[in-house]
């Protein structure tokens, strides 16, 4: 259940996240007000998650797949460009995030 939880932590992040941009410093208020609820549901999962899994742990993983989704979003949403130096960031923070979710013995 915990990875639900932390699925739907991710998701709610990289929706409020993308919305910030349309908030236009919070003066905007429906996308002010979606990111807010999306922060909010963001939060309430995590502090479902932590309750079974290790802090360190989730924290690594929701914010390495909110990277990748939040940047892939950005490019199609935003039409925010990425160099090559911001791809290979990205794939090496997606690739920390499987190892630890493949090989780590922690979340086991």
């Amino acid at each position: 259940m915990a990875y639900l939880y932390l699925a739907v932590a991710i998701i709610s992040e990289i929706f409020a996240t993308t919305m910030l941009k349309d908030t236009n410093g919070f003066t905007v208020l429906w996308p002010s007000v979606l990111t807010v609820l999306g922060y909010v549901v963001s939060f309430f999962m995590l502090s479902h998650c932590v309750q079974t899994l290790p802090t360190g742990v989730i924290y690594a993983v929701w914010s390495g797949v909110g990277i990748v989704g939040i940047s892939i979003l950005g490019w199609i949403v935003h039409k925010q460009a990425l160099d090559i130096p911001a791809v290979a960031g990205i794939v090496l923070i997606l690739a920390g995030v499987l190892v630890i979710k493949i090989s780590s013995k922690t979340v086991a």
